[in-house]
Parts: C-alpha cells; structure tokens; sequence
C-alpha cells in the first residue's frame, strides 16, 4: 500500500490522472471544503481587524486638545544587553527604542518628532546610566497657567509609574522635575553643566598610586585628540573638553587590599569625546599594571608633540556608567519622587542584585579552591621555602578582560608604537569624500 500523501503535497497530473470518476468527485468535493473553510477563516479575522481599528480610532487620543508640560525626565538603565542610547535603523535592542514605545503607547506623547526630546549624554553599547536626563514635554493634566503651582506638582499625572508599566525591567523612569514655562527652550543635552561617570573595576594587582598620578594629569581645559576616537566623518573637528576632576576611588573604604576589592574611576567635566572615558581608562590600566608611567598622559595631551595618537585598545564597555547630570535651574525647580515606584523600582534592583551577587559569591568559592590547590602545585615543584615563590606564582588576572583586543606577548611602549592618522590627514580624507565641508569654503561663506 502507497505511503499516504501529506496534506501539504499537491497532486500530480499524472496522479490526478489515474483517478476514477469518483476519486475524482471526492478530491473537487474536499477542495470546495477546504476553500470554504479558509474563506470563513479570512473573513473572520478581516472582520477582526476592521473592529479593531475603529475601537482604536474611537478612542485614538485628540492631541490638538491636550496640554502639555515641559519635563525633564531622569532615566535609569542597565546598559549590557543593549546597542546603546540611540535609535538605530537595523535593531529595535536600543534603550531609546523602548522608551519611546512606552511614551507613544502610554499617550504622554504624540510623537518624538513633536515632543522637543534630548538626551544629555548618548551612551554606546554596553554603557549604563543611573543619572541619564531627557528633556520632553508630556500630556499633562493642567492647563499651562495652571502648571506653576504646587498644587498641580503634587497631583500631576505619575509619569514614572506610567512609563514603568511598560518599560523592560532594565530601562526604568525614577523622577521628573517640572521645567519653568519662562523657560521653554530647556535643553537636556545643551544646558547640562556637568557630567559625571564611573568606570567599575577590581584591585588585581593594578598600582592605585600610580593610576591617581594620571589621574592628576587628566585635569584641566585641555585637547583630547589622542584620549578619544576622532569623529572627523560626523563633523567633530574640535577636540578640546575641560575635566573636572578625577580620582580613583575604592567602592568601600573597608575593603581596599584583596585582589577582588572593587575599585571605580570617578570623572566629571562639562562634556565628553566619543570613547573619551574608555580610552582613558585604557591608559590608566596600562599605567596601573606598570607598563606605562603617569607621565604618558602628559605626552599625549601635548598635540604639538604628539600630533597623531598612538595604537592602543580601550577599555571595555561595561563597567562604564553616566551616573550624574548636573543643571542650574531655579531653586523651586526639584525632581518630583514617589515612595510607591521608588519602592518598587527598589524591589526588582534587590532581586536583581540577588541573582548576580549569588553568582559572584559561586564563581569566588570556585576561585578561592583552585588557588589552594594552584599554591600547593607551585610549592610542590620548588624548594624555595622563604615564601616568596608562593606569591610570585599567584594568578592576579582579573583586568586583563578590561583592555579590548589582541594583547601582544611582548608589550611595546605606547610611544614608539605605530599611530593613527593626525587630525588634519583625517579631515581632508573626509573633506575628498565630501562628507565634512572644506573650511576654506566655510571661511569664504561667512
């Protein structure tokens, strides 16, 4: 007996062809079946759609009647599993793209074209933010010479609680600060007048002292060519940034001597270079395991001497997070909280927490048992006994994820490595691609 035909297979006319007068009936009679079924079928789901979209055109939200305030919104995020801040066209996995789905879906706006959004700092792929601030206008419930008063604050719409419904649990809204109505050209990114990072990473064996003597040299109104990635193709041609200040400082100040005691990089200045922290950081790595003295920051920042920056790799992306933002606004300006969505936001971080500090606590039992027996293997092979071939031997690795790509077996000093392009060489490269404008032309334009 012939294997019996999927019903997926179309017949053959050769098969169709062997078919009696009554097989033949009974295939029109199921295929008349068949196509009866998927009519009914699309009819009840194009009847369906037509429903739902006049439920949603009947309650589509009227803008043109709505008011509006303008906020400034303070985000929190985890960065790790996402491509950055910024929308991008190839991926949906960007902290914009959700926040925006959650502010069109909610109504707070209409659209991000007429919300008046900026950011105050685009964050790259891997970066977090505990501090990110974004300036909007939202619907609000008060007309706006109603929005001045305190009473209105207190009773406004909960913008965090709304937002937080439909954010992931990674992405949340923790405060928004009313901006005055005198005021409407308030800008995130445009009049924030600091910015504060940290970068996140464990003692090992790294020379505080010495990373701190870099850290000094950092400081002050300088040209940051060589400590960042030049962003000729975007227009960037000017690459002087004042920092503020920088110290390295240990996370808690109890815990400051074992190789797993948790460090930070604290940076602030007015603005900041594309990869400028990253790349910073990656020297200070350098100097920190001793393969480069605090005095090669100085070099670097003389652009005279040092006009094309030399090849080293930057620092990783996670550690890295923009935890403040600072602005002057008039002292009734302040950042509305709520007890309830602190409360719950506080909720998922200690679950949060929880499950990556339980597996910190698995990984470090695990590091702490084959260090015992590491010890007992390099005791075994030599008959040192004053002690000091045991320390010698210890395994103190827990930067070397931090520095990104290929590590070469014999370290060359940054100084007399191969460089990059100057600034001037990568603007007429772009200025040939007609891709920056030639400021001769600029010139003769103004």
């Amino acid at each position: 007996m012939p294997p019996k035909k999927k019903n997926s297979e179309l017949s053959t006319k050769e098969e169709l062809s062997k078919l009696d007068k009554d097989g033949l009936i009974a295939k029109i009679i199921q295929l008349e079946a068949h196509n009866l079924q998927l009519k009914n079928i699309i009819s009840k789901n194009f009847s369906e759609a037509s429903k739902k979209d006049e439920r949603e055109h009947k309650n589509k939200l009227d803008f043109s009647k709505c008011h509006f305030r303008r906020v400034l919104l303070r985000i929190l995020y985890f960065g790790w599993d996402y491509n950055g801040l910024a929308v991008q066209e190839d991926t949906n996995q960007t902290i914009e793209h959700h926040l925006f789905h959650a502010l069109t879906k909610s109504c707070l706006i209409q659209s991000r074209e007429m919300s008046g959004y900026h950011r105050c700092g685009r964050t790259d792929k891997g970066v977090s933010s505990f501090g990110q601030v974004i300036s909007i206008s939202l619907r609000s419930k008060f007309p706006p010479s109603e929005q001045s008063t305190q009473d209105s604050i207190d009773n406004e719409m909960q913008y965090c609680k709304i937002l937080n419904r439909l954010l992931p649990k990674d992405i949340k809204a923790v405060a928004w600060m009313p901006i005055p109505e005198d005021m409407p050209e308030y800008s995130a990114r445009f009049d924030c007048k600091k910015r504060q990072y940290k970068y996140y990473f464990p003692r090992s064996n790294l020379d505080i002292q010495a990373m701190l003597g870099g850290c000094a040299r950092l400081i002050g109104c300088n040209d940051y060519r060589n400590l960042c990635k030049m962003d000729v193709g975007n227009g960037v041609l000017q690459f002087t940034r004042e920092i503020i200040s920088a110290h390295v400082l240990p996370v808690h100040s109890c815990d400051v001597e074992e190789p797993t005691s948790m460090y930070y990089l604290n940076i602030e200045g007015n603005a900041f270079l594309w990869h400028q922290i990253r790349c910073i950081m990656g020297l200070l790595l350098l100097i920190g395991e001793g393969k480069e003295s605090p005095e090669v920051i100085t070099e670097l920042l003389d652009v005279e001497k040092c006009p094309r920056k030399p090849q080293y790799n930057m620092a990783l992306d996670l550690p890295l997070n923009l935890f403040h933002c600072s602005y002057d606004l008039p002292d009734g300006c302040k950042w509305v909280y709520k007890k309830q969505e602190i409360s719950e936001v506080l909720t998922q971080l200690q679950s949060e927490w929880t499950i990556h500090n339980i597996k910190t606590t698995m990984i470090h039992d695990v590091i702490n048992e084959l260090e015992a027996k590491y010890s007992e293997l390099c005791e075994s092979e030599t008959t040192d006994t004053d002690g000091n071939k045991r320390e010698k031997d210890r395994v103190i690795a827990y930067t070397e994820c931090l520095l990104q790509g290929v590590k070469s077996r014999v370290y060359k000093p940054l100084l007399k490595r191969d460089t990059c392009s100057s600034l001037e060489e990568r603007i007429e490269h772009y200025r040939k691609k007609r891709k920056i404008a030639d400021p001769a032309e600029d010139v003769n334009s103004k």
